[in-house]
């Protein structure tokens, strides 16, 4: 049910993370500004903003901070963009090199105006942090492309060392909370990136939109039978009073099953925790699953 039709529940105070002192967070926001980047941190006011600015990280959103879709649970505003920057490849693996980043993260906006919806910019995004910053490792977490496998292939050709693609919430609330998204083009691209052949799937989901703990299990499941390696589960916070209520907020023994499930069905790393969002400790994700794959059991999918 949307959020305006649902009384809201009250933060727990453990849920209540602390912003980050300005001292700390604003030489990130200061870099952003003058490279003319945008943050997913900040336009989706992510809870751990304070943490990962306060280290020196952050995720990029390239293609400009207008989506073109409307998702009840995400705070980036929604319109038409500009068209792609042909120099935003080269400024944001600029930032990436003054902040010392060893795992770059890139996602953008879903961007339903463009032919190729984003891709080839996804592209030359990757080959630029190539160029700029030797040796770090690059994660991107993208929109479903309307499908297209041409469009997934040519980001695939750029070789992300991790492919990164939310299913955002269980299937059976998936057509509510992303009305104009398809549960059929998210699946799908997944499975895509997995035949292949790519050695780093990831995905992941938001808790306490309305799912029980059984629909979330069973969503792990998929994600297994789909191809990912890496899944990551968080608990969904409302971002403001307009957005899609919480429906529940779930505790320890709820992470503990989904942590404990993922390894017993041959995930090679699952994240799971209040605070988890797709590109957090990402680089820590990205090693433990790396150290896991070495696990013979863990070198096919069923």
């Amino acid at each position: 049910m949307p959020a305006t039709e649902n009384a809201p529940l009250r933060l727990p105070p453990a849920l209540r993370k602390q912003r980050g002192l300005a001292q700390h967070t604003d030489p990130v926001r200061a870099l952003m500004r003058a490279q003319g980047l945008s943050t997913v941190c900040e336009e989706a006011r992510c809870p751990n903003l304070g943490e990962c600015f306060g280290a020196a990280t952050a995720t990029f959103m390239i293609l400009g901070d207008r989506c073109t879709r409307r998702c009840h649970f995400c705070n980036v505003r929604t319109g038409r963009g500009a068209p792609p920057d042909v120099e935003e490849p080269q400024r944001l693996a600029d930032a990436a090199a003054q902040l010392g980043l060893r795992h770059v993260v890139i996602t953008s906006v879903d961007r339903d105006d463009l032919e190729d919806r984003g891709a080839a910019h996804f592209a030359a995004c990757i080959a630029a942090v190539r160029t700029g910053v030797p040796g770090a490792t690059i994660e991107v977490l993208t929109p479903d492309f309307g499908g297209d496998a041409r469009h997934i292939d040519v980001v695939l050709a750029a070789a992300p060392d991790v492919f990164n693609h939310n299913l955002e919430t269980v299937e059976r609330l998936y057509r509510q909370v992303r009305p104009q998204s398809s549960w059929q083009h998210t699946t799908g691209l997944l499975a895509h990136v997995a035949r292949a052949g790519h050695r780093a799937v990831k995905s992941g989901i938001m808790v306490g939109l309305g799912e029980d703990d059984d629909e979330v299990v069973a969503t792990l499941d998929r994600m297994r039978e789909l191809g990912v390696h890496i899944a990551t589960v968080g608990q969904y916070l409302r971002p403001t009073r307009t957005h899609w209520t919480v429906a529940r907020y779930l505790e320890e023994p709820s992470w503990q099953r989904f942590v404990a499930h993922g390894r017993a069905i041959g995930l090679s790393h699952v994240f799971a925790g209040p605070f988890v969002r797709s590109s957090y400790h990402a680089r820590e994700a990205h090693l433990a699953h790396r150290a896991a794959s070495a696990s013979p059991s863990l070198r096919e999918h069923p």
